[in-house]
């Protein structure tokens, strides 16, 4: 398959508003896919690659870009793909020089449209979540096979490339081999917001009400006396948390998996910030010391598999008591069952009097919906935040010269690509988050040239805001009220932030201001 089919592609679906006919074209370009073809498309529509670095800097992709392009397309995608894996193979003495001189010899055989697409694929600015809803169903479509099906197996595999090789060759019998397996981490069940605990209850019923702390998201898997701890990512971080290995080392069973968070607590039991937290996932050196200065503590409410039974699609009543039953007190995080709001607003009210966020709310009767932010999941939490992706910043003036301040905040718009602009905020911030993030959007830059420093969207930040309001001035209709950052979310990519939909709807469920 030619690179050029695919940029067509990528440029018909971006041009589409429709998401059946976006489905339909991404599934009529993966049909047109070889066996060995489909994982490298689906990698490049979904703006990433299978390779997970190159080693090449914005610097330098931006000086292979040639002044001229080819007249013809001849790129194939199976030689694109392995020109990256020499890029990502290269090391060593003189390897910078070896890897420009692959990337000019690349970009001098593409065309004009597809050098802009390589660079863009290549330095990010393709991977915005904007197909993440759709690829699923894509494929899906191309196999012919119920997409609740692909999507499961997705999940478990943790790679829809894989998943639609595999249903390419064998149809619905290839995509049933897929299984939870220890030490292969899936992605983590999320949650959808509520107002209120008393909102909670109306949409769920009886449910069950657990402390949301602010801590870092875990999996933990367990066989026999290896354990290996995973992050939100997906990331092995095992070595960076050995309190957490030694914790779950000491638990009754000999295989586990586990959801949960781990946090680091002062002396008298209250959280530390999240960023403190997040200290102890920066680095793997000096461990031994980091862990004496900052201990981490481990929480769990969730169990996906015990000694070898899949808990994954009993109901979340049956897997609080399998948790219970092998994971201590003092390492499950605060739970109630409750039907009645006065009790869900006391412990509501006692999570933030201990200093946790909130509380989440919970379905008793649903399995555990990996890679979902399902209705069955509820966070409450005091204020209206949103997880945003920074899209640009403006430099400072008085006491923040040289320093980039505002800051312009989009969200992800998931039928059409990119991001929507929803406004922009300079409150919140201390001194060292704007010398951390002016270095940081500094090498996210086009240019540093202006007042206005757009940024490649690879940062996610946590905006609290007092409300939203009608706008003509943002191309989403809608704009933040009195927006301040609570904190940069590096545990989370782009493709994560909220939707613009999310924003609409919460805008419907607010007070008018």
């Amino acid at each position: 398959m030619l690179l050029s089919d695919l940029v067509q592609t990528s440029r018909t679906v971006a041009a589409t508003s429709g998401r059946r006919a976006k489905i339909e074209h991404l599934a009529d370009l993966l049909n047109r896919a070889g066996p060995d073809e489909i994982e490298i498309a689906i990698a490049f529509l979904s703006g990433t690659i299978r390779q997970s670095k190159t080693g090449v800097g914005f610097a330098t992709l931006r000086a292979a870009r040639p002044d001229h392009a080819a007249a013809e397309p001849s790129l194939e995608l199976l030689s694109i793909d392995s020109r990256l894996s020499q890029l990502a193979s290269t090391t060593g003495k003189g390897s910078a020089t070896t890897k420009a001189q692959t990337l000019r010899d690349l970009m001098a055989r593409a065309t004009r449209a597809e050098q802009e697409f390589l660079f863009r694929l290549l330095t990010g600015e393709l991977r915005q979540g904007a197909l993440e809803g759709l690829m699923t169903d894509a494929v899906a479509h191309a196999l012919g096979l119920p997409v609740e099906q692909v999507r499961r197996a997705a999940v478990l595999a943790g790679d829809l490339g894989m998943v639609a090789r595999a249903g390419l060759a064998e149809g619905a019998h290839g995509l049933s081999r897929f299984a939870i397996e220890l030490f292969r981490p899936i992605q983590p069940m999320l949650a959808q917001a509520a107002d209120t605990v008393a909102d909670a209850l109306a949409r769920l019923g009886q449910a069950a009400f657990e402390y949301k702390l602010d801590g870092a998201r875990i999996q933990v898997h367990r066989s026999g006396d290896e354990v290996r701890v995973f992050s939100r990512l997906l990331n092995d971080v095992t070595a960076a948390v050995p309190e957490v290995v030694e914790a779950v080392s000491a638990f009754p069973a000999r295989e586990l998996i586990l959801d949960g968070e781990a946090i680091a607590l002062q002396p008298g039991g209250a959280p530390h910030p999240f960023q403190v937290t997040m200290r102890r996932f920066g680095s793997r050196k000096d461990v031994a010391r980091q862990r004496v200065a900052l201990p981490l503590s481990s929480f769990f409410f969730d169990i996906l598999v015990a000694d070898g039974v899949v808990l994954l699609d009993e109901p979340h009543s049956r897997r609080a008591d399998a948790l219970a039953a092998i994971v201590p007190d003092g390492h499950r995080v605060p739970r109630i069952v409750t039907s009645a709001v006065p009790e869900a607003r006391a412990f509501f009210a006692r999570a933030i009097a201990d200093g946790h966020e909130g509380v989440m709310a919970k379905a008793l009767e649903v399995g555990y919906e990996a890679g979902a932010r399902g209705s069955a999941w509820l966070k409450v939490k005091q204020t209206h935040t949103l997880d945003l992706v920074v899209l640009a910043a403006e430099w400072g003036h008085g006491r923040r010269r040289g320093w980039l301040s505002n800051l312009h905040l989009g969200a992800r718009d998931a039928e059409r690509g990119g991001f929507v602009m929803l406004g922009k905020t300079f409150k919140g911030m201390t001194d060292a988050m704007l010398a951390w993030q002016t270095e940081r959007l500094k090498a996210l830059a086009a240019n540093t040239e202006g007042q206005v420093v757009a940024v490649r969207p690879e940062l996610v930040v946590e905006v609290a805001f007092n409300g939203l309001q009608a706008s003509t001035h943002y191309p989403g209709g809608l704009a933040l009220r009195f927006a301040r950052v609570v904190r940069y979310r590096p545990d989370k990519r782009p493709e994560d932030a909220d939707t613009i939909t999310t924003v609409r709807d919460l805008h419907h469920g607010l007070p008018r201001q």
